[in-house]
């Protein structure tokens, strides 16, 4: 006898738990069960597509959505993933890049010009060298999934255009030493804030700024105490729909293109309705009396580009990849 295989683990496992009959064991096996989980409410863009791919593949899986972590907690579905105790996962990439350093540039400032780009790379020569690391750790990459790009939200009434025009401007910015030099790579005064207290902190004047995607702008109703949204565009923000890389290794290739063409079509659906709602946004904002206008991109871009290549968290990054990944836009 072959020692069992973790994917035949899982199944014993869930067979054992679901005191399955001798015939429902076999439709069990001929029809995978896939256990996704995900930190987004139900309300979200991203919980509608994970809907919709579970409704596309029910011929072939079993696919169970568990969204609001309500399966595993935020931040551990990667390590769950390589445990064999969940089949498919919504992982940060900043996750990923705890696992493996060289991803840590896909978290970096201005290194995707927009969701096009973002996807772009992924489909490139670069992207497959990056999911292949991934592979080596356990999870096969489906999909990155779009879901906001970063806006600079400001209260005092000034003329931004450079990064040199945010010297001195306290930024909120979410606590960890990313997300400070993110706030630094974009000429600002970052300061670490609860995301709860912005609101208040903006109004009375603690802070004079934060950052955000359009859409958690309209929610924490953070235009109701600020003047202006400067379209910096500084991070293209996306999370990494993942699958275990043993059970995609064990699919046979019909199956492997049911799952992956359900992906594609559901993701691609989901990233137009994130960019949809944010041009909607943007006139909204403007309606609120609110002023809204890009600044010179490049300018923010090349400065934030040369202040992570002059950090420590370039040091892990392949050589020439940021190149490359710059090129893919060309």
């Amino acid at each position: 006898m072959t020692q069992m295989t973790r994917r035949a683990a899982i199944a014993a496992a869930i067979a054992a738990t679901t005191a399955l009959t001798a015939p429902a064991m076999a439709v069990a096996q001929d029809k995978p069960t896939l256990r996704l989980s995900s930190v987004v409410s139900e309300s979200d863009i991203r919980a509608e597509a994970f809907a919709e791919i579970a409704d596309a593949v029910s011929d072939t899986f079993d696919m169970q959505v568990f969204n609001g972590a309500t399966l595993v907690a935020q931040g551990s579905e990667m390590t769950a993933i390589q445990r064999g105790n969940l089949e498919m996962g919504l992982i940060a990439p900043q996750t990923i890049a705890e696992q493996i350093p060289e991803w840590s540039i896909l978290t970096s400032a201005y290194l995707f010009d927009d969701a096009d780009h973002l996807k772009a790379t992924f489909d490139s020569d670069v992207g497959q060298e990056l999911i292949d690391m991934a592979q080596e750790a356990g999870i096969h990459v489906l999909a990155p999934v779009y879901f906001g790009t970063r806006q600079v939200n400001l209260a005092p009434e000034i003329e931004v255009m450079t990064p040199e025009d945010l010297n001195g401007i306290t930024m909120r910015m979410p606590g960890g030493d990313a997300w400070q030099f993110l706030g630094e790579a974009i000429g600002a005064n970052p300061t670490p804030l609860a995301y709860s207290e912005v609101y208040t902190a903006l109004q009375t004047g603690a802070i004079d700024g934060q950052d955000n995607p359009l859409p958690n702008d309209y929610n924490m109703k953070f235009y109701e105490v600020t003047s202006q949204i400067v379209m910096t565009g500084h991070l293209v923000g996306f999370d990494v729909l993942a699958i275990s890389a043993e059970l995609w290794n064990g699919f046979t290739p019909e199956q492997q293109e049911t799952l992956q063409a359900a992906v594609d079509a559901a993701i691609d659906t989901s990233t137009q309705r994130h960019l949809d709602r944010e041009a909607e946004l943007v006139q909204f904002f403007k309606d609120e009396g609110l002023r809204v206008y890009e600044p010179d991109r490049e300018a923010f871009r090349e400065y934030a580009q040369q202040k992570y290549l002059e950090s420590d968290f370039a040091a892990s990054w392949p050589e020439g990849m940021l190149d490359r990944i710059n090129a893919v836009a060309e």
